[in-house]
């Protein structure tokens, strides 16, 4: 009658520590037969969520609205001013991509005089890039010739010193990427670069 006592006692204790096949496991877990795991019925939560369609991109009617902005501290000279600056069109014509943006100025003085060519005593804004980060192809300015001396296709700047207030709406045009790409980065001095700014 001891020995029967003692061991059922025994068998209780080992059931408590999940050292018997059916019994709790040690660190709260759970252990299911797989005969009960078969059995019971799927819930949502074991069912894998349905893949969802990729909504086709195109690009805003770009019709004089911001597609893309940033504020910049832009000046040279030791002379700053805080401008917000708007790419209001980025479209494609053939075998060109036109790209229009403007500067307005919010804060202090804006220098657009020589702030944005390729060098001091260029004053347009033919230092804009495009970038084609898919084909790792960086666009310049289109120029009007072959020589040192061809002048971008861009705005001029010369003389433009924005106060709070004053606003320039500016151009650049530059040869196409493939048809295939449908956003590129757009890269400015003083400004920095805007990211997906969509082709229409």
């Amino acid at each position: 009658m001891r020995k029967t006592f003692v061991l059922a006692a025994a068998a209780v204790a080992l059931a408590g520590c999940g050292l018997v096949p059916g019994g709790q496991g040690g660190g709260g877990e759970e252990r299911q037969s797989q005969t009960a795991a078969a059995a019971r019925q799927p819930t949502p939560e074991d069912t894998p969520p349905m893949a969802k369609a990729t909504p086709v991109q195109t690009a805003p009617a770009q019709d004089g609205k911001a597609i893309a902005t940033r504020e910049a501290k832009m000046g040279a000279g030791g002379s700053y001013g805080t401008a917000r600056v708007e790419i209001t069109a980025l479209k494609r014509q053939g075998r060109t991509l036109s790209l229009n943006f403007t500067v307005a100025a919010t804060d202090g003085t804006v220098n657009l005089h020589n702030g944005m060519g390729t060098g001091p005593f260029d004053f347009t804004v033919s230092a804009v890039s495009l970038i084609d980060p898919v084909n790792a192809k960086r666009y310049r300015v289109a120029r009007n010739g072959t020589g040192a001396n061809a002048a971008c296709v861009c705005s001029g700047t010369q003389g433009q010193f924005l106060k709070a207030g004053d606003a320039s709406t500016l151009y650049a045009v530059f040869a196409a990427p493939p048809a295939d790409v449908t956003k590129l980065n757009v890269e400015m001095p003083m400004v920095g670069v805007f990211t997906d700014v969509p082709i229409s």
